[in-house]
């Protein structure tokens, strides 16, 4: 007998407790919420870890932490709230708006394609979410649009490392051709070239000169050698 009342008393003392826990947790959640509502941001923070401390599986108070942190752009935080609730709720309205708003946070940091991923989650469960609809079809395009621009800057890219290569293998193709010069065309300046080509048309310009030369005395030649068979020998004045 004395034990079935100790095991009754017990079950009043825990039934109590968590009824008062119950109560406490509403308490926080209904001030964070007048403190969300009013834009106080940082207490309503507090009072909804508060309602986690009692209860750490409410997805309300998970729910609601993740709002107001995300207004507080505390982006991943928040996502880390949502994260979590989604791994507890199974209340499809209440997981439709969870995935909305994970949808919002991965679009407005650029990361479309797990926003629409997100999107399409808010949409399995709540498939009449109008709001949810549009925000994919934004995602999507913004998505598309995205990697259009990633595909162009990597083709930019590409074109610019062809060219640079192509300018190092022209470059290495010179420097071997140089490499493969006489050793004096190596060495020589640019000065003492312009003089060795000066040099070789001075030398062309001298033979063409003497070649003139000869052929003037073999013109003579050929004349006195004529004024002879005729005859007639005459000096010049």
């Amino acid at each position: 007998m004395f034990k079935s009342r100790y095991i009754l008393c017990a079950f009043f003392l825990l039934l109590g407790m968590n009824i008062f826990a119950q109560k406490a947790e509403r308490n926080y959640i209904r001030k964070g919420n007048r403190l969300f509502n009013d834009s106080v941001f940082i207490d309503a923070e507090v009072n909804y870890r508060k309602a986690l401390d009692v209860n750490p599986k409410s997805t309300i108070s998970m729910y609601n932490l993740g709002n107001t942190l995300s207004q507080q752009n505390k982006m991943k935080e928040a996502m880390e709230q949502y994260v979590a609730a989604t791994k507890v709720e199974k209340d499809k309205m209440k997981l439709a708006q969870i995935y909305h708003n994970m949808g919002v946070i991965f679009q407005g940091e650029k990361d479309y394609a797990k926003a629409v991923e997100a999107y399409k989650m808010s949409l399995r469960n709540n498939p009449l979410d109008d709001e949810t609809r549009y925000n994919l079809a934004l995602a999507q395009k913004m998505l598309k649009d995205q990697q259009k621009q990633q595909n162009q800057e990597q083709e930019q890219e590409q074109d610019k490392k062809e060219n640079q290569d192509k300018k190092e293998d022209q470059q290495q193709q010179q420097n071997k051709n140089e490499q493969n010069k006489p050793k004096e065309e190596q060495q020589q300046p640019d000065s003492e070239k312009q003089d060795k080509q000066m040099s070789k048309e001075n030398a062309e310009q001298l033979l063409n000169s003497v070649m003139q030369d000869e052929k003037d005395v073999q013109d003579k030649v050929k004349k006195q050698q004529q004024v002879i068979q005729s005859g007639r020998l005459e000096k010049d004045w």
